[in-house]
C-alpha cells in the first residue's frame, strides 16, 4: 500500500463517512441485500450498539476514513458466545491496497483476545458473471483463511435478480477449545 493505514476504533463521529462508503454498495451492487441506505443516525446507533460488546474499526489513510469492519453476534444464544459474524466495507478507490487485510487482521486480533473461536462472514454469491456482483468478496475471505461452509440458493432478490448467499468460516483461537 502506497501510504500507511492506521486502524482505530470507530466513533459516532465516523457515521457520515461510513455511510458514504456503504452507499454505493447499496445502490449499485448486490454485495449487500439492503435496498435503502441507512441514515447517519442509524449508523451512529449501530456503532454504539456494536461497541458495547465487539470491536467496530475504521481504517484511516492520510487522515481519511477509507474502510470499516466490525463484529456482531453470530446467533443470539449463550452457546454461540465464542463465535461472531464479521462485516467489512472498503471504499472502492482503496480496493487492492491492503486496507481490508489490515482491518480484518486487527479485528481478528481483538476478537481472539476476547476469547472468540469462530469467525463467520455472510457473503452474497453469484455463480456466473454478473453486473452487480463479482466473486471478489469470496476470494478476499479465502485469501484470509476463510472457507465456504454453507450455501443458501436464490435467497436474495435485488435488481430483479436472484442471488445466493454463502457462509464463510475461519476457526481461530484453537487453544480455547
Amino acid at each position: 500500500m502506497g501510504s500507511s493505514v492506521t486502524i482505530r476504533s470507530a466513533t459516532a463521529g465516523d457515521a457520515a463517512v461510513i455511510r458514504s462508503i456503504y452507499e454505493p454498495y447499496v445502490l449499485e451492487t448486490a454485495i449487500t441485500f439492503d435496498y435503502d441506505v441507512p441514515s447517519i443516525e442509524q449508523f451512529e446507533r449501530r456503532i454504539a450498539r456494536t461497541l458495547e460488546r465487539y470491536p467496530y474499526l475504521v481504517a484511516v489513510c492520510e487522515n481519511e476514513v477509507v474502510g470499516y469492519a466490525y463484529a456482531g453476534t453470530f446467533k443470539d444464544r449463550a452457546a454461540y458466545s465464542h463465535s461472531c459474524e464479521l462485516t467489512i466495507y472498503v471504499g472502492r478507490e482503496h480496493h487492492g491496497r491492503g486496507v481490508g487485510r489490515a482491518l480484518y487482521r486487527r479485528l481478528e486480533e481483538l476478537l481472539v483476545e476476547q476469547g472468540i473461536c469462530n469467525l463467520y462472514a455472510c457473503v452474497s454469491y453469484a455463480e456466473a458473471a454478473d453486473p452487480y456482483l463479482t466473486q471478489a468478496s469470496v476470494r478476499f475471505h479465502e485469501a484470509l483463511g476463510f472457507a465456504i461452509c454453507g450455501r443458501f440458493t436464490a435467497c436474495g432478490l435485488k435488481f430483479g435478480r436472484w442471488y445466493d448467499m454463502v457462509w464463510m468460516e475461519k476457526l481461530v483461537n484453537p487453544e480455547r477449545r
